[in-house]
């Protein structure tokens, strides 16, 4: 039988594999010519290649308010009443019973005491007339730039399961955290950091129950999961190339790890991991030079420092975390998340125990660091576009928690949240808790609600927000979700 000489036709994705050395090669060319490394005018035409970058930067779905976020998360639950959420008739009643009180509510049934008023004074600040408790007398100075929804409530009394849902919109693990969403909606405005970026306590008391679910990629690509900086030491590991290692060299592993991942993923068109894989590689790369510059909190002026309270001992840490945040949004990071509080009880807002001193303790380390930061955007214009986010994962009960020094229990049924910039409201009050701050009762926000207020202010309608998966479009806010349009500007 005679043999046909006729080539084979190849397909264009074979094409591509064989003759240019696959999309890797392409992509590289892209990133060079992004960066002003290639002069070759015919470059231009591998633009259309950016959809192969995961964290390509991408037009919203309307006009947005904010491009970027920094979300202050008060671990363990702060106290609405202690805080933002002023409930005069808790002074008037305290000691007394909450009548039809179900003790199942919190979390410790046989600790519950009667009502409790407040160990903190409430004042009022600002042409708004806040409230604000005595525990935060730098941040009270700027009510009027932010926006309280006092309303709100979750599912759920225990921590991992209301950390996963402030978190992911869910009460259980496995699904992408709102950071994940909003950069694989938006992508990144940085070629050379992460697109998210989550710190967590550095002071040795641990990481969030839950530990990295928390800000977790889910079923999302992993190129969208948090990067969580080191607690103590360098903030990312392998931020330096070894010393036996040159440029070149490193430049050469990883086109030739970019080719082979190319034709594997031209032969496996489905795996989306492996556009992701490829491009952690090539960001690891470009950190090694950016990463160090932007974490170098130390060369700011001393009077951004002091702003900050990095010479406060009581609240350098968090201080530091604030700063950075502040110089990570203005090198185009997308989506910073910082958790104030470690692991356990008295580790963390969580006060079962003497919540006055809980609550002072915290609130030292963290009033200054966010007033400084609030005040630090504005200064450089970058508060109109960055949306700053402050709540916990629940809120705590009116009522007393029996013990040496009385403390509160954890409250699902209400908890104050309160944006910053990015197009909010400033002087804004939106829902109320009743008059005794236990339950939302009027203008209730979920934790859908939360989530479609955010996504909004970043131009992202969160219906349209999807990613397919075993045949149905999941989104952050599930099947449900209202954006509270009164708390934006």
């Amino acid at each position: 039988m005679a043999m046909s000489h006729t080539p084979r036709v190849s397909d264009r994705r074979r094409f591509l594999s064989r003759a240019g050395q696959g999309i890797g090669i392409l992509a590289l060319a892209d990133l060079l010519n992004s960066e002003g490394l290639s002069t070759n005018s015919a470059v231009a035409a591998t633009r259309d290649a950016r959809s192969l970058n995961p964290l390509a930067a991408r037009p919203a779905h309307f006009a947005a308010k904010a491009k970027n976020v920094i979300w202050l998360f008060m671990n363990g639950g702060q106290s609405q009443v202690d805080t933002w959420d002023y409930k005069p008739e808790l002074a008037k009643r305290d000691g007394q019973d909450l009548e039809g009180f179900d003790k199942n509510t919190g979390f410790f049934v046989n600790a519950v005491g009667g009502l409790m008023k407040s160990p903190f004074r409430f004042k009022q600040y600002g042409e708004s007339g806040t409230w604000a408790s005595g525990l935060f007398p730098n941040l009270s100075q700027h009510v009027d730039e932010m926006a309280f929804i006092h309303s709100c409530y979750t599912q759920t009394n225990n921590h991992s399961p209301a950390l996963f849902q402030i978190n992911t919109g869910m009460s259980r693990m496995g699904f992408p955290c709102v950071g994940s969403w909003v950069t694989y909606g938006l992508g990144s405005e940085s070629k050379n950091l992460p697109a998210f970026v989550v710190m967590y306590d550095t002071l040795g008391r641990g990481l969030p129950k839950g530990y990295a679910s928390n800000w977790s990629a889910g079923f999302l690509p992993g190129v969208y999961q948090g990067t969580a900086l080191n607690a103590q030491g360098a903030p990312i590991d392998n931020m330096v190339r070894p010393a036996v290692m040159s440029d070149a060299d490193q430049r050469r592993q990883l086109n030739l790890l970019a080719r082979l991942n190319a034709r594997h993923q031209a032969e496996n068109p489905g795996e989306e991991e492996l556009a992701a894989r490829i491009e952690s590689f090539e960001l690891a790369y470009r950190m090694q030079v950016a990463a160090p510059e932007a974490f170098d909190f130390e060369s700011e002026p001393e009077n951004v420092r002091k702003l900050y309270g990095l010479d406060d001992k009581k609240c350098t840490h968090f201080a530091k975390q604030t700063l950075i945040a502040r110089r990570l949004v203005e090198r185009g990071v997308r989506f910073v998340q910082i958790y104030s509080g470690g692991m356990e009880n008295q580790l963390s807002w969580d006060g079962h125990n003497d919540i006055e001193g809980n609550h002072r303790g915290f609130a030292a380390e963290t009033d200054q660091p966010i007033a400084a930061l609030l005040t630090d955007l504005k200064n450089r214009g970058l508060l109109e576009s960055t949306l700053v986010v402050c709540c916990g994962e629940f809120g705590r009960l009116p009522l007393a928690q029996k013990s040496a020094k009385p403390g509160r229990d954890h409250n699902p049924h209400a908890f104050t949240c309160w944006f910053a910039g990015g197009g909010a409201k400033g002087g804004a009050h939106y829902g109320e808790t009743d008059e005794f701050g236990f339950k939302a009762a009027v203008n209730r926000v979920s934790v859908n609600d939360l989530h479609a207020t955010i996504l909004a202010m970043l131009g992202l309608e969160h219906t349209k927000l999807t990613y397919r998966l075993n045949g149905r479009d999941f989104r952050l806010t599930d099947v449900a979700g209202n954006v509270v349009k009164e708390v934006i500007a």
